[in-house]
């Protein structure tokens, strides 16, 4: 199929680009890298009349420090971030969601933010955001506000973003000191996850977990924050007896996808398997930086 007619923007600043969200309204659509949007768009899933294309817009891309706070830029491509020395360094956990992100040619075109506004459920990003506490700067009419990740997704394709309103960058606190890890089942590399892990865990001078966070993907709406599971660790110096203790605490019942090729069962089978690993491997690399 073909996409159903529509006008094509390029605003070359953002705010044209608002401007023309304010005239246009609901008949409009911003596209990014434009690796849902399109397809939806060729299936007539999607039938905006008007297309805003924000990749002339240079302000909206790049990844800064600033002090302590990494500012990503919501049109910043994938492959640029997963690159990136600063996001290797201080951000391992988002590296390690962006390795699974598609296929190359997907992450080239592929955004930061185009993945957090479209909210897919089986997207990495989202939950890595909620797993390093994120704060989503969404501007529009009325000036930038911030919103937390953990209230930026609201469910299946849906956010905090406002008619008349764009995501203009993500703001990350740096995390050199901690050890990270991130587990996704799918049916083959680069598919849609199936079920997602992400855990990050920071460790004192004794081996003593003094910080650990785990999140869920892939079963329900929004990215699960497991925190009775991770909380166990605190305190505790993380065996894998205790980690393997710790994940029989993840809500199981909160998981709500259930369809005929993956099932709720196996979903809430694999599930604490693949957090296992991800604490594992966070505990492992956090323990290597304190060699």
């Amino acid at each position: 199929m073909k996409p159903a007619p529509f006008d094509y923007f390029a605003p070359t600043t953002l705010e044209e680009a608002l401007d023309l969200l304010g005239q246009y309204g609901s008949d409009a659509r911003v596209i990014a890298g434009g690796q849902s949007l399109v397809p939806m768009l060729a299936l007539r899933l999607a039938r905006p009349e008007v297309i805003i294309d924000l990749n002339r817009i240079p302000s909206l891309a790049g990844i800064v420090e600033d002090g302590t706070t990494l500012r990503i830029g919501a049109m910043t491509r994938q492959a640029h971030a997963l690159a990136s020395p600063v996001v290797c360094k201080f951000l391992p956990l988002l590296h390690d969601g962006l390795e699974n992100v598609g296929h190359p040619p997907t992450r080239a075109r592929g955004t930061i933010g185009g993945s957090l506004s479209h909210a897919d459920p089986a997207a990495e990003t989202p939950l890595v955001m909620m797993a390093y506490r994120a704060r989503m700067v969404i501007v529009g009419p009325n000036g930038e506000r911030t919103v937390d990740a953990d209230a930026f997704t609201l469910g299946t394709f849906e956010t905090a973003i406002e008619e008349g309103e764009i995501l203009k960058e993500i703001l990350l606190e740096t995390h050199a000191d901690e050890g990270t890890g991130f587990v996704e089942l799918s049916r083959r590399r680069g598919d849609f996850a199936m079920v997602s892990a992400g855990a990050r865990v920071r460790l004192d001078a004794a081996g003593r977990c003094t910080e650990a966070h785990l999140m869920i993907g892939a079963v329900a709406p929004v990215p699960l924050r497991c925190d009775a599971a991770a909380a166990t660790l605190v305190g505790q110096v993380p065996t894998e007896a205790l980690v393997r203790e710790a994940v029989r605490l993840i809500d199981l019942e909160a998981f709500e996808f259930d369809n005929p090729e993956i099932s709720v069962a196996y979903r809430r089978h694999i599930a604490p398997t693949l957090a296992r690993r991800a604490l594992m491997q966070a505990v492992n690399r956090a323990g290597d930086l304190r060699k």
